[in-house]
């Protein structure tokens, strides 16, 4: 028997676990409705029909080599001139790396960025693929909580007290996964003001920056001022190619950091090329399909809000980007705690939703769906899930 690194014990991602439950549902027959995994797809959207295009020329002409492990620089280029006309802190090409989705951005920066004993300050609830990297890498995860009140999603913690010698970064995720909610720019400032006072590095996941479907936002390069700031994005979301696995990272005045990055990236050789083309050649003219894009999501955010305010038992902050909810139990049940709920569900109802605790979230009273499905599912999904809490709320 061959025994296992003791690191790998340290790597959990709910939302996938989740997803083998439901896979072995479906090999029994059940039919099972997914409202766990983030990926518009399966639900009917699809990209923009000129990217797919643009994926086929790429391909047909000749565009299927290993690409320079920090990316094309034309598709650098392009991204640079997005980042830089935000209105905020400008990005030199040079300083772009193009990643195989943000999850890669995520562990190579966390490699290069964490020594044994290093503190990362996440947000909790939090995308769970964060804290898992920070351990691998011998970095211990300490959380700065959001909390939920009267609808609104606000930091719950002063990061000023939070922070430490240790701490090496502070990562925000705004717009956030799983809430749907978008922080203030004086929420923003703070957490980077926090960072700055112990020399640490912010991280900005700005993956859903595309998908804020109401109300102001500004990612963090407008809104940070000096220091050394990373923003993490890609295409996945705004032009629904997740399959594509293309993201990026911009790094402002943390050279050494991007310099280990790309040290580190040049071991996996690149990311996809025939994609980076495509992304290169569609960048500044996709405004028509994200107008679209953020109205379909929109519609069926409302569609969801409306039918869970019908449900005796759950509880909804209104989400102000992304195409997620997170919803809270208001009553208590047989089930137990947040991942009884979801198992019992996936079990009893075949929906498949993912806990609060995935997300490491400090309470055990909330779940994450998507709300992405056409309006007869999701129909039938609110209607079941509401069905087994009548069966199991205690009175």
């Amino acid at each position: 028997m061959v025994k296992p690194a003791r690191r790998a014990s340290h790597v959990e991602y709910a939302i996938r676990d989740v997803d083998a439950l439901a896979q072995e549902l479906e090999r029994r027959g059940r039919r099972v409705i997914r409202l766990n995994i983030g990926d518009p797809v399966p639900y009917g959207l699809q990209p923009p029909a000129e990217l797919r295009a643009l994926l086929a020329r790429a391909v047909e002409e000749g565009y299927n080599f290993y690409s320079p492990s920090e990316g094309l620089w034309e598709l650098r280029e392009a991204i640079a001139r997005r980042e830089s006309g935000l209105g905020g802190r400008s990005v030199d090409p040079q300083d772009v790396v193009v990643t195989a989705g943000v999850s890669e951005a995520i562990s190579l920066l966390m490699a290069a960025l964490v020594d044994e004993g290093d503190e990362v300050l996440l947000p909790s609830p939090c995308y769970p693929v964060y804290v898992p990297y920070v351990r691998l890498y011998g970095g211990v995860p300490r959380f700065y909580r959001l909390v939920e009140e009267g609808g609104e999603w606000r930091l719950g913690d002063d990061p000023s007290e939070l922070v430490t010698e240790r701490t090496k970064a502070v990562v925000i995720i705004n717009p956030s996964n799983p809430t749907g909610a978008v922080l203030s720019e004086g929420e923003v400032r703070e957490l980077a003001d926090a960072a700055r006072a112990v020399g640490a590095c912010v991280v900005s996941d700005e993956i859903y920056d595309e998908l804020v479907l109401e109300g102001p936002y500004r990612g963090a390069a407008s809104v940070c001022g000096d220091g050394p700031l990373v923003v993490l994005n890609g295409f996945s979301k705004r032009w629904l190619v997740t399959g594509w696995r293309l993201g990026y990272m911009c790094f402002y005045g943390a050279e050494e950091l991007r310099d280990a990055v790309v040290r580190l990236a040049r071991t996996r050789l690149s990311p996809p090329t025939p994609p980076q083309r495509a992304a290169a050649l569609m960048m500044g003219r996709d405004g028509g399909f994200l107008e679209w894009l953020r109205g379909e999501v929109r519609k069926r955010r409302d569609h969801f809000l409306k039918l869970v305010g019908e449900v005796e038992g759950l509880e909804l902050a209104r989400p102000r980007a992304t195409f997620y909810a997170y919803l809270r139990l208001t009553v208590r049940g047989a089930w137990g705690d947040d991942l009884g709920f979801a198992r019992g569900l996936l079990e009893e109802e075949g929906v498949a939703v993912v806990h609060g605790g995935g997300f490491y979230d400090y309470r055990r009273d909330r779940f994450r769906v998507v709300f992405l499905p056409p309006p007869e599912v999701m129909e039938e999904a609110v209607e079941r899930i509401a069905r087994f809490i009548r069966r199991h709320a205690l009175s």
